[in-house]
């Protein structure tokens, strides 16, 4: 693919929401995109298939994003076509009262990929400093802390160098981490919720939540902006791709993963020369047979 969507949308300064675009301003072709998306498949199964012979690594995918951004349908298309024995997604919901026991990370880490796999977090440990920012509330059933009123700079400071930490941990240790925020507008939020209402076969999508949510905009953006600014880092960059556009948005998502995992140096394993020897006496024997 000559166009370079990793340089494009890597947050490597400070990052200010209204400097990243929700449309992409390319004259890439809705065809041109599907065409391109069918391309790049063919070339992320190749590097699952060597990213799972090799064993020795795992790659993290984070994907963020406001209500209807389109972090679903983004797995389905750019993840349909690989092994699902070597790729593993986690959607994470309000925490359940065994995770709401440990501390905020600890469902999170469980969930990791193995060496060898791909592992997708729909929604992650971001919700920590986005949706809790945004209701401060939600962090007192963490049990700790007595009152909205602990949650100062010094804490969401904590709660950041924790995710960096964190992920630095992981990429020290072998998994290569790439995090994706879907950045739609709220007009097209409006348009796709609007679809969900109107089309009887996406009702099951809305709830009336997504409105609450949707009038707190300006609190989600922020804490966006806040978070990718404070944890995006060589060893674990943030994306922010313009969404507007969903097969855009899908086109540049699968190039930026695997332009990551090419820089993993994954290899197919080398058989020794007993091992190659062994290998060639089977060949004999089969053909005998």
């Amino acid at each position: 693919m000559d166009l370079d969507f990793s340089d494009d949308f890597i947050v490597q300064d400070k990052f200010s929401m209204r400097n990243f675009s929700t449309e992409y301003e390319g004259n890439l072709s809705k065809n041109e995109e599907k065409k391109m998306l069918v391309e790049e498949q063919e070339k992320l199964r190749e590097l699952q298939q060597r990213l799972y012979s090799d064993g020795s690594k795992s790659i993290l995918i984070v994907l963020q994003a406001m209500d209807a951004a389109g972090k679903d349908s983004l797995i389905k298309h750019v993840f349909g076509g690989v092994n699902p024995q070597g790729c593993e997604v986690h959607s994470f919901k309000t925490p359940s009262s065994k995770e709401y026991d440990h501390d905020f990370l600890w469902r999170h880490y469980i969930a990791l990929p193995e060496k060898g796999k791909i592992g997708i977090f729909n929604r992650s440990h971001y919700e920590s400093v986005l949706v809790c920012k945004v209701h401060p509330e939600y962090n007192l059933n963490e049990k700790v802390w007595k009152d909205v009123d602990d949650f100062d700079d010094e804490f969401w400071e904590n709660r950041y160098e924790s995710i960096r930490n964190f992920e630095k941990h992981l990429a020290n240790n072998g998994t290569t981490i790439v995090k994706i925020f879907l950045n739609v507008s709220q007009e097209e939020q409006k348009k796709r919720f609007l679809d969900r209402i109107n089309e009887p076969d996406k009702n099951w999508k809305f709830a009336a939540s997504d409105l609450s949510e949707r009038a707190l905009w300006p609190d989600y953006m922020k804490a966006y902006e806040e978070a990718i600014n404070e944890t995006s880092k060589e060893y674990a960059p943030w994306y922010v791709i313009p969404a507007d556009n969903k097969w855009f948005a899908r086109v540049a998502a699968i190039q930026i993963i695997i332009d990551t995992m090419e820089k993993m140096d994954l290899k197919y394993p080398t058989l020794s020369e007993k091992e190659t020897n062994a290998l060639a006496e089977a060949k004999k024997q089969l053909e005998k047979d």
